[in-house]
C-alpha cells in the first residue's frame, strides 16, 4: 500500500513533497504548558483572579454534554471527567489549540491484521463504602483567606430573570457549593440525569438534586475521596464510581461503589486489585454499557454487572489490553499490546461485547500513534496522537474498517475540549465538548482568537464543507446531533460588568446561521461567564453548567462559589 508524501510542516503551512514515506500526514500543533499546574494557581478567564459571584480562584474546566437519551457520540451523548499538581488541575489556554494539515491514504495508520487482547486479575469483596449523609466532614482546614479579597453572594434566579428580555430562556437555580472540601479543593464528576434527578459527585460525596428548581433530594457519603466515575449513568439511572483506597488523598483508585442516582441508595461495593507498575501508574477509566460497568488501565481491565456487582471477566486471550471504554450503545476500546519492548506503543481500536469481554472487530493503529479520545462512536471518530505534536483524526466504518481521514484547512485551528487534558488524572476517553457527528458529517470547533466557529466536515472524504463563525468573544461548541440538526453551546461574555448571555443554539446540515434553542439572559452573563470552561449538558429543555473543580482560599470562599448552573424555559 501506497504512503503519503510527509513529513508536514506547521500549522498554516502546506504538506511539503517529500520525507519519510511512512510519516502520517494529518498532524497538530505542539501542546504548551498550561497555568495552574505545578506550584501557581490558576488565573481567572481573563487572565486575573476574580471575586465575582463567589469565585475567588476559579474551578478548572473541562466538561463532557451527556443528555439522555443519547443519540450520538461516545457514551451516546453527542459528543461524547482529579488534579495533579499541588494546586489542582489544568487550565485550558484559549490560544492552545491544534491545527490539522493536509490529506492522507487510507493506510497511513493502518499496520495489519486485528490481534487478541488480554485482560488482568479480578476484584475482591469490600465492605461498605458508602453510607447515608449526616452533614458532617473530616476534610482538613484550609487558611484564611488572603487578606483584601472579597466574597460577592451569588445573584438569586429571580432577581436575575426579572431583567430577561423577550426570547430569552429563565435561570432555574444557581447552586453554591455545599461539600466542606479538603485545602486544595476538589473535581466535580458528572453531572448525570436519571428521571427528574441531576447528580454529581465530589469529595467525599454523591448528591442528587431536582432538575426543576435544583434543590437537594439526597446525599451519599462515601468512606474517601471519589478519584474516578463514568461518562454516563446506566440506563435504568446507577453510577458506579472510583474510590481511593486511603483518606490521605494518596490511596490507589482501586474500589468501587454503586449509588441508584433515582433513590439516592447505595448498593454495593467492591475492591479491584491493581498488579505490576504499568497497572498500578496508569490512569483509571470507568464506562457504562447498558447494565455493565467496565473498568480499564494500562496492562488490565475488569468488568462487573451494574445490578448487582458481579464480576464478569477480566482476561480474554492475547497480549492486547483495553485500557478506555467509551460508554453508550456502541461500546469501542482502545488497547494496547504488551510487546518485547515493554512500551504499549502498538494499539488498536476495538468493538467488545462489554458482558464478555470479546471483540468483534479491531482497527490496528500505526505503531507510536496512540488513541488519544474517541470523538463519536456511532460513526466512529477517533482522534490519535503521537507525542505533543502530531496528531490525526480517523473516521471508521461501523465495521471497524477506514473511511477516512479529517483533512484540515491552511492555518486553521481547530479546539476539541476533552476531560483529558483538563482533568490529568484518570481521565475517561469519552468526554469531549466541540465536537458531534451524524451519518455523514463531523462537526468541530474551530479557533480564531475572538471569532470562534464550527467546521464541518464530510466523514466520506474528510474535506471540509463549511464554517459557520460566532459571535465576536462567543466560542461555539458542538455538543451533539439531534433531529437532523448539530447541537452548539455558545458561551456568554463579560465585559465591564456587563455581557451577553450564552445558550444551546443548532446549526442545519447545509450551515447557516446559528438558531436560537435556548438562548440564556443576558442579565445572567455575569453568572453565566465564569462557566466559560466547564462541563455543559442540554436534557429535557434545561441546559445545566458544571464546573469541573470547586477551590476556594477559605470555607467561606468555597461555600460562595456557584458550582451548578440551570437554564430553562
Amino acid at each position: 500500500m501506497s504512503q503519503p508524501p510527509g513529513p508536514y510542516g506547521p500549522p498554516g503551512q502546506q504538506p511539503s513533497q517529500g520525507g519519510p514515506a511512512d510519516d502520517p500526514g494529518v498532524f497538530g500543533a505542539p501542546f504548551e504548558p498550561r497555568p495552574g499546574v505545578y506550584g501557581q494557581p490558576p488565573a481567572g478567564p481573563y487572565g486575573q483572579p476574580t471575586a465575582s459571584y463567589g469565585y475567588p480562584q476559579p474551578p478548572a474546566p473541562y466538561g463532557h454534554p451527556h443528555p439522555q437519551p443519547q443519540p450520538t457520540g461516545p457514551g451516546g451523548h453527542g459528543s461524547p471527567n482529579g488534579p495533579t499538581g499541588p494546586n489542582g488541575p489544568r487550565r485550558r489556554s484559549r490560544g492552545r489549540t491544534a491545527g490539522l494539515i493536509a490529506a492522507v491514504l487510507a493506510g497511513v495508520l493502518v499496520i495489519g491484521a486485528g490481534v487478541w487482547f488480554a485482560v488482568g486479575d479480578g476484584a475482591g469483596g469490600e465492605q461498605p463504602l458508602a453510607r447515608e449523609s449526616t452533614g458532617a466532614s473530616t476534610a482538613p482546614k484550609r487558611p484564611s483567606a488572603p487578606p483584601g479579597r472579597t466574597i460577592t453572594p451569588a445573584p438569586k434566579p429571580a432577581d436575575l430573570n426579572a431583567k430577561r428580555r423577550d426570547g430569552e430562556s429563565r435561570v432555574l437555580w444557581v447552586q453554591e457549593n455545599t461539600v466542606d472540601l479538603p485545602g486544595r479543593g476538589a473535581t466535580q464528576y458528572g453531572p448525570w440525569f436519571a428521571g427528574d434527578i441531576v447528580a454529581k459527585a465530589m469529595y467525599r460525596t454523591v448528591s442528587g438534586y431536582s432538575a426543576a428548581d435544583g434543590t437537594q433530594k439526597w446525599s451519599v457519603a462515601v468512606r474517601t475521596r471519589v478519584c474516578a466515575a463514568p461518562t454516563l449513568p446506566s440506563p435504568d439511572g446507577k453510577i458506579v464510581v472510583g474510590l481511593e483506597s486511603g483518606t490521605t488523598g494518596e490511596g490507589e483508585c482501586d474500589r468501587l461503589q454503586m449509588v441508584d442516582l433515582r433513590t439516592g441508595k447505595a448498593g454495593w461495593s467492591t475492591q479491584f486489585k491493581r498488579e505490576g507498575v504499568w497497572d498500578k501508574l496508569s490512569d483509571l477509566t470507568l464506562a457504562v454499557n447498558g447494565d455493565v460497568l467496565t473498568v480499564g488501565r494500562t496492562g488490565s481491565a475488569d468488568a462487573y454487572r451494574i445490578s448487582d456487582g458481579k464480576h464478569l471477566w477480566d482476561k480474554v486471550p492475547g497480549n492486547c489490553q483495553p485500557y478506555g471504554f467509551t460508554s453508550g450503545s456502541v461500546p469501542l476500546a482502545a488497547t494496547s499490546c504488551d510487546t518485547a519492548a515493554d512500551d504499549h506503543a502498538v494499539q488498536h481500536v476495538r468493538r467488545i461485547d462489554p458482558a464478555t469481554g470479546r471483540e468483534l472487530w479491531a482497527y490496528p493503529v500505526k505503531k507510536g500513534f496512540k488513541v488519544d479520545q474517541f470523538y463519536s462512536t456511532d460513526p466512529p471518530v477517533v482522534s490519535l496522537r503521537k507525542g505533543k505534536e502530531r496528531w490525526g483524526i480517523v473516521i471508521l466504518n461501523t465495521d471497524g474498517s477506514y473511511r477516512s481521514q479529517l483533512v484540515g484547512n491552511a492555518g486553521e485551528n481547530y479546539a476539541p475540549r476533552c476531560g483529558k487534558e483538563m482533568r490529568p488524572q484518570n481521565p475517561n476517553l469519552d468526554n469531549c465538548l466541540g465536537v458531534a457527528a451524524d451519518t455523514t458529517t463531523f462537526y468541530m470547533a474551530a479557533d480564531g482568537g475572538e471569532a470562534g466557529g464550527v467546521v464541518a466536515f464530510d466523514l466520506a472524504t474528510g474535506k471540509s464543507r463549511w464554517r459557520v463563525d460566532a459571535p465576536a468573544g462567543q466560542h461555539p461548541l458542538p455538543l451533539r446531533t439531534e433531529g437532523g440538526r448539530v447541537l452548539v453551546y455558545l458561551e456568554a461574555t463579560r465585559a465591564n460588568g456587563s455581557g451577553r448571555g450564552g445558550g444551546i443554539y443548532a446549526l442545519t446540515p447545509a450551515g447557516g446561521a446559528l438558531q436560537p434553542v435556548l438562548r440564556h439572559p443576558d442579565s445572567a452573563s455575569g453568572v453565566e461567564g465564569p462557566f466559560r470552561e466547564a462541563t455543559i449538558t442540554y436534557s429535557g429543555g434545561r441546559a445545566v453548567l458544571m464546573q469541573e473543580y470547586v477551590s476556594g482560599g477559605d470555607d467561606k470562599q468555597e461555600k460562595a462559589i456557584v458550582a451548578m448552573l440551570a437554564f430553562g424555559d
